[in-house]
Formats: structure tokens, sequence, C-alpha cells
């Protein structure tokens, strides 16, 4: 079975994206992407809402990682704009399950706060990367939606970039 990894950005007070989906306002530089697009190439799956989706789609994107499977979730559409898009509108939980069972590389689920909460209650998450960014958006979108039971989480690496943004991993408690 292969690990789900929650690998994501997050501001100081929580929030991955503001209430539009837009994330302006977090720090990036060379050495962070650079981090990011190293780690993203251990990954063939990806998982995303159907609001972080769009973020992309507004811009032209309509496959934004072409190297990997892409996954949609999503209550609302109907039809997929790419067909590299696989759209699912059923039970994540169970989809998700057997993807990890199926999976050939770790699958990531690269945004959705509502969907984070509801596959780390279900217990599918296996790990959790946060790049903390050094600002307060005051609002917007969780990094785990609204409900979630408290969970244990442990730091198992740590790495503080130039522009002042820490990657946190953990590891689900057992």
């Amino acid at each position: 079975m292969q690990p789900l990894i929650y690998h994501v950005a997050t501001t100081l007070d929580g929030f991955i994206a503001h209430p539009d989906g837009s994330f302006d306002g977090f720090s990036w530089d060379e050495a962070v992407v650079t981090d990011f697009l190293s780690e993203i190439q251990q990954f063939g799956t990806v998982l995303m809402g159907r609001k972080t989706y769009e973020v992309g789609l507004r811009e032209g994107k309509t496959s934004p990682y072409p190297f990997l499977r892409q996954i949609v979730f999503s209550r609302t559409m109907t039809s997929s704009p790419d067909e590299a898009i696989e759209l699912v509108q059923g039970d994540m939980v169970r989809v998700t399950r057997r993807l990890k069972a199926e999976a050939e590389a770790p699958v990531w689920l690269c945004g959705g706060g509502e969907i984070a909460a509801t596959l780390m209650e279900a217990g599918l998450i296996d790990e959790v990367v946060v790049k903390l960014n050094p600002i307060v958006f005051g609002n917007g979108i969780p990094l785990f939606g609204t409900v979630l039971q408290q969970t244990k989480l442990v730091l198992t690496d740590t790495k503080r970039y130039d522009c002042d943004v820490l990657l946190l991993r953990y590891a689900i408690a057992s």
C-alpha cells in the first residue's frame, strides 16, 4: 500500500488559500520551488478538490501536473475539461483507499482542506508536509476544513528557507 501525503503550503494562521482560492502572499524563492519540484517527482498520482483545481483552470491550465495521474474530487463538476483529469463525484474515501492499494508510487493530496479533513478522519493520510509561510491571511480556506477530530502528529524533519518559509514534515502518530 502506497502512502498518501498531504503536501501543502499554509499561512501561520492555518489557511491554504484566500476565500476565493487564490494564494498570493505566500513566500517563494528558488530553493523552495526547486525542492518542491524535486519532491513531487516521487508521486504517481495527485488528488485535489475542485476549488484547488480551478485555481489553475482560471489561468488556462487544464492539466496542471501532466506527468502524474490527476484526480479531481467534485460534487458539482459534471464533466472534465481535460482528458488527463479524472473527475470523481463518488465516495472519496472508498476511491482513495482503493487508489492507495493499487498505486505504484506515493499519492499526493495537493489541496482541498475539506478533503484533507475527510481523508484524515478516515485514517488515509500517512504524512503531512507543510510549507509554513510567514504571513497571516485572517480568513480563507483552512488547512483541514472545519471538522476534524484531534490527531497526534510526530515531527520528522524541518527545513528553513532564506525567504523564512519553514518546511515541516509530520508522520501520523500511531
